[in-house]
């Protein structure tokens, strides 16, 4: 059976749709009279808003007059209906033309809207709506259906050129921001983990591109992209160059703390570019990499001991209860034992810094979430993609992720870790000496 317009729920043979948009699809197949009357309502408030402005030009250009007193600046008729793309759907809106009749033509001058901007045809809400749709897996192919299908049959003008032209520009964004200055740059903690995407590469179809991403918390207690650079593997080679780049780029001041999972290549990296940096393993791989040399129904109690590990009051708690698994599964699982051990020191550093900040420093958790989407996106679209395509992906997806990363805890306190201040079990010692 052919695909109709109005059957809009079904998914084309080769085509992976997202849950989510074929659940839009069904709840949006019909506009409701409460989707017109919120419209309306919409076209009411952009064209006041508009007019308003106009008006607001040629006021201010009152005082212009000619030889016989009239005025030079008038608004004279209207320019043609355009529709504006929004999340309520197609609006219409008409703008005033401005006219300046001064016969000096150096002296005129122009009307340049800032409500509705000339070359605007959808609004931002949209904008970030097809890079989601994209990341989600929606294949470029299909937008036209499913952007209809949220926001109304008139959104046939984004077409899958449109979304071709768009992943051009996420291109030459990441290109701009990789090449950013950070010479006014500080990050007190910073977080480093790899995706292996297997994508296809230009020299060899076969190999499986691994995306290094860093993300840094600033003196303010907010939460940055660093960057993301792209290499086969997590070796040490690769994360040098991320971080020598770095440097080159003006961040001389090294963190404070560096957390990532057990790869060596970011390890022997930071430690030649970054020698003063103390390093803090996470303790989610850690967990997972222990657990996987366990038997799965030994898995449930072993996992509740490594817990009583980290979540310690106290440094010299957290040992004990290191020393005790060690002494309950070391005779028995000697391999996850010694996974645990090899980096003690380093799973522990967190109890040096602030007690409010442990729950950041601990894992890789702030950078996992992004993660999730970028895998869910190669996934779906079964491997296809440029190594350029797959870098600028990422990139968008962190911008548009950054938008909900939250402050660090009881951020003020970063300016005691710059300032050098010492924390034993997250409490300042010299609050203990006073």
């Amino acid at each position: 059976m052919s695909k109709t317009k109005t059957d809009r729920t079904k998914v084309p043979v080769g085509q992976a749709l997202d849950p989510e948009v074929i659940s839009f699809r069904a709840q949006f197949d019909e506009r409701s009279p409460l989707d017109e009357i919120v419209r309306e309502g919409a076209r009411r408030m952009l064209q006041t808003a508009v007019d308003a402005e106009v008006d607001a030009f040629v006021a201010m250009h009152a005082d212009r007059t000619d030889e016989h007193g009239r005025r030079l600046v008038v608004k004279n008729g209207s320019l043609p209906e355009r529709d504006i793309l929004t999340g309520a759907g197609a609006i219409p809106v008409t703008q005033g033309r401005v006219r300046d009749n001064d016969p000096d033509r150096e002296k005129r001058v122009a009307f340049s809207p800032s409500v509705l901007p000339s070359y605007l045809r959808k609004t931002k809400a949209i904008e970030e709506l097809i890079p989601w749709l994209y990341l989600k897996g929606i294949s470029t192919g299909d937008f036209n259906e499913a952007l209809q299908s949220l926001v109304g049959e008139r959104a046939a003008g984004l077409s899958p050129n449109v979304v071709c032209r768009l992943k051009d520009q996420w291109c030459s964004e990441y290109d701009d921001w990789s090449k950013r200055d950070l010479s006014n740059k500080q990050y007190v903690y910073i977080w480093a983990d790899g995706i292996h995407a297997k994508v296809r590469l230009e020299d060899d179809a076969n190999k499986k591109q691994c995306l290094l991403v860093l993300m840094g918390a600033t003196p303010e207690g907010q939460k940055e992209l660093i960057a993301v650079l792209d290499g086969y593997r997590e070796s040490e080679q690769s994360w040098c160059e991320l971080l020598v780049d770095l440097k080159q780029r003006g961040l001389q001041l090294s963190p404070k703390v560096a957390v990532g999972d057990g790869a060596l290549g970011f390890w022997a990296a930071i430690r030649k570019v970054f020698p003063e940096t103390r390093e803090q393993r996470c303790w989610v791989h850690k967990t997972a990499n222990v657990l996987n040399k366990m038997p799965k129904s030994v898995q449930p109690k072993a996992k509740g001991d490594l817990h009583e590990i980290w979540q310690a009051e106290t440094k010299d708690d957290a040992n004990k209860a290191f020393d005790e698994f060690i002494e309950k599964y070391g005779a028995k699982y000697a391999a996850a034992c010694d996974c645990l051990k090899k980096d003690r020191d380093e799973l522990l550093t967190f109890y040096d810094f602030p007690a409010e900040h442990w729950s950041h420093l601990r894992t890789t958790n702030p950078i996992e979430s992004t993660f999730a989407t970028i895998r869910l996106r190669h996934r779906k679209t079964k491997g296809s993609g440029t190594r350029r395509a797959s870098l600028a992906m990422m990139f968008k997806l962190a911008q548009s992720a950054s938008k909900k990363w939250r402050r660090l805890n009881c951020h003020e306190k970063i300016t005691l870790v710059i300032e050098g201040r010492s924390f034993k079990d997250g409490i300042m010692q010299d609050d203990i000496a006073a």
